[in-house]
């Protein structure tokens, strides 16, 4: 079996037992070396936890950035533009 898919991207395997993490809040944070990424849920009257951390190389953030900005313009053209409060 080939180690990319169809459109050349790396095959990956979800675990059966990989958890599932709600977030509406991410902290970034980054040094020369790393971008830093804590996920977590605010939600009222409660205190918020980080859910996750992810640690991804400049490189590797840069191109999270490029798959968001395309994700996010195939949603819009389908769905609509997202409105965010206060722009």
């Amino acid at each position: 079996m080939s180690d990319q898919n169809a459109r050349g991207l790396p095959q990956m395997e979800l675990p059966d037992d990989l958890g599932i993490v709600y977030s509406n809040v991410v902290r970034i944070s980054h040094s020369l070396a790393d971008f830093v990424f804590d996920f977590t849920q605010l939600l009222p009257g409660q205190e918020s936890k980080v859910e996750a951390r992810i640690v991804m190389s400049p490189q590797a953030t840069k191109l999270l950035l490029r798959a968001l900005v395309e994700n996010l313009a195939r949603y819009e053209a389908a769905n609509g533009v997202i409105q965010i409060p206060g722009d």
